[in-house]
């Protein structure tokens, strides 16, 4: 039986290629997470604390946006020819798009990792959230803008097949796989006009002297209003597997294909409208229009918990096809030793855990406890660290047959590399959210203090450190033995039918679902309506109080309290005792602050 790499050879070079820049992002990124996580727990240091920042630059770029939507655009371009059943229209543009994507992010790469030599006057150490007013060199935003207009070509690719298809079959419903690739290039489209503004229109110019001054509150919002919906960018091709592909490896078929179709309009609509809760402790943007971005947050648990639903209805009828019986008996007939199904329904159980921790996340007044503290890394580890990369890495036990033609090397070592990964994440991501409750800070090199111990209800700060770096270690032999794998598959001998990849028609079948749910240019106008809604208001206080540019006077980089105090003996001499009993120890300080920025 012929599978994809023979119906699609173009296409499936396309996607070879594209999983290939993925793999190579994921093991560069995973052995700089291994050194950080050594050395931020100070068990192994073997680079220096200002180095850091680059290796965590790096880890966060080449695995939170190359890795992912590298393999994003592969899987992408399968389901498209694979739905409609066709070749794309021309694979000219589809390899500009794929050289322009290469192109910027071997530019970006370079400038962040330049930052380790010091004789290379080029640096980029912003870290993944690369807003102002941390500043990096012009080849960093060079390369993430060309890297975001071959994302904008890839969506145009797919929607031309599109179009080609529609022409052929006017009346026909959208295939699944299809719809939702179409439905996250239209939440794509919308959500990175916020970031290509801000770095098309003032960090290059900045970086590149053409501008002095950059409003960092409206860089930052602008980032924001991209930071939210890329993570669901991220999970959308994790989604497309759950609800298409683990449903068939589970033995049955998807419960609901109208379902699924609502799920992701849901994610059209209120993906991108809530950007401002990653910003509750900015004191430029006023707590109503906070209030309102956490209220748009919890309406995205509703494709959450309808995914949910979904997903365990389909994997429950596999079982049962499969003789699983009773209320929970029916887990033990799932295909377990398949390590594309386990490595997916653990990703699952990580995400639904990762589920709960983002609640915290989202509400204003519990989220200002955890906000700069490990508990958000910890999160973040859960679901985009393993809800997105566990279920891209199994998901490739059953693609990379498709596209190559030949048998996964090791099934047993690809099944104990997924639970490794599962492992690890579990103690690392426990030791986060727990180092998060106790106040360790994020993003430093030095989360130590003088004088000062972390007080733990249960267990100790060291045994958290122990955690982190275990799970560290545990994470990167996982990536090693998957890249061993998928390397060694890659050097197999083609066979006629490497894996069985027809996927069964859904139990409940398009057909029920309401026509008007293709109607993407529907859905796209609702969606940017509710983005005006959003953001216009705060956008337009942000402009008006600092300006495009910023107009904010300066504040000194840091006070030492000695100085400070100094300061303020000798501003009080000149107070009255009258206006003393009156005053305020924060207008003390502000005027100590004045003398001492004046002497500076």
């Amino acid at each position: 039986m012929a599978t994809f790499v023979d119906r699609y050879p173009d296409e499936a070079k396309v996607v070879q290629a594209s999983f290939a820049v993925a793999f190579i992002a994921l093991g560069i990124g995973a052995f700089f997470g291994l050194i950080q996580a050594l050395h931020r727990t100070n068990i192994l240091r073997v680079i220096d604390s200002v180095d850091y920042y680059t290796l965590l630059t790096a880890h966060g770029v080449l695995l939170a946006l190359v890795f992912t939507i590298f393999f994003l655009v592969g899987v992408f371009t399968w389901a498209i020819a694979k739905g409609f059943e066709r070749p794309l229209p021309d694979i000219r543009l589809t390899w500009a798009w794929f050289g322009l994507m290469t192109t910027g992010t071997v530019l970006t790469a370079v400038a962040i990792l330049a930052g380790l030599v010091p004789e290379i006057p080029m640096s980029a150490d912003v870290l993944y959230t690369f807003y102002a007013p941390l500043e990096a060199h012009p080849a960093f935003y060079i390369g993430l803008a060309m890297f975001i207009v071959g994302t904008w070509m890839a969506g145009a690719d797919w929607f031309l097949a599109y179009r080609d298809w529609r022409g052929d079959n006017p009346d026909e419903r959208i295939p699944l796989q299809p719809f939702m690739v179409l439905t996250t290039m239209i939440m794509w489209y919308v959500s990175t006009l916020g970031v290509a503004v801000a770095v098309v229109f003032f960090l290059i110019p900045w970086s590149l002297g053409l501008i002095e001054t950059v409003n960092p509150l409206l860089t930052r919002t602008l980032f924001w209003y991209f930071g939210h919906p890329v993570v669901y960018f991220w999970l959308m091709p994790a989604y497309l597997l759950w609800y298409t592909v683990l449903p068939k490896l589970a033995g049955g078929r998807l419960f609901s294909d109208p379902l699924a179709r609502v799920v992701f309009v849901l994610f059209v609509l209120l993906s991108t409208p809530v950007g401002i809760h990653h910003q509750y402790v900015d004191p430029g943007i006023a707590e109503g229009f906070k209030f309102i971005a956490m209220t748009n947050t919890m309406f995205l648990l509703l494709p959450s918990l309808l995914t949910a639903f979904t997903v365990v209805a389909s994997v429950e009828h596999g079982a049962r096809q499969r003789g699983g019986e009773g209320y929970l008996s029916w887990l033990g007939a799932l295909p377990w030793r398949d390590p594309a199904f386990a490595g997916m329904a653990l990703a699952g159980l990580m995400f639904a855990a990762g589920g709960f921790s983002g609640m915290v996340n989202a509400g204003m007044n519990i989220n200002y406890l955890v906000h700069n503290t490990l508990w958000v890394p910890g999160h973040f580890h859960m679901t985009v660290g393993t809800a997105v990369a566990l279920t891209m890495m199994a998901g490739t036990y059953w693609l990379l047959p498709q596209i190559t033609g030949k048998t996964v090397y090791s099934r047993p070592i690809g099944l104990f590399q997924v639970v490794l990964w599962f492992i690890g994440m579990v103690f690392m991501s426990n030791a986060m959210h727990r180092g998060g409750l106790l106040g360790i800070p994020r993003r430093t090199a030095e989360p130590q203090y003088q004088n000062f111990d972390f007080a733990a209800a249960v267990g100790s700060v060291g045994e958290i450190r122990m955690q982190i770096a275990f799970g560290g270690l545990l994470l990167f032999l996982s990536v090693v033995f998957f890249l061993f794998n998928v390397a060694a598959t890659w050097a197999e001998d083609r066979v006629d039918t490497p894996v069985d990849d027809t996927i069964p028609a859904p139990l409940s079948p398009p057909s029920g679902a309401p026509l008007i749910l293709d109607n993407l240019a529907l859905w796209t106008g609702i969606a940017v309506v509710l983005v005006v809604l959003a953001y216009t208001l705060p956008l337009a206080s942000i402009v008006t109080d600092s300006g495009l540019l910023g107009s904010s006077p300066g504040f000194p980089v840091a006070i030492s309290l000695e100085a400070l105090a100094e300061a303020a003996a000798s501003a009080l001499p000149h107070v009255s005792l009258d206006a003393a009993a009156g005053l305020r120890p924060l207008d003390v300080a502000a005027e100590a602050a004045e003398t001492l920025e004046v002497s500076r």
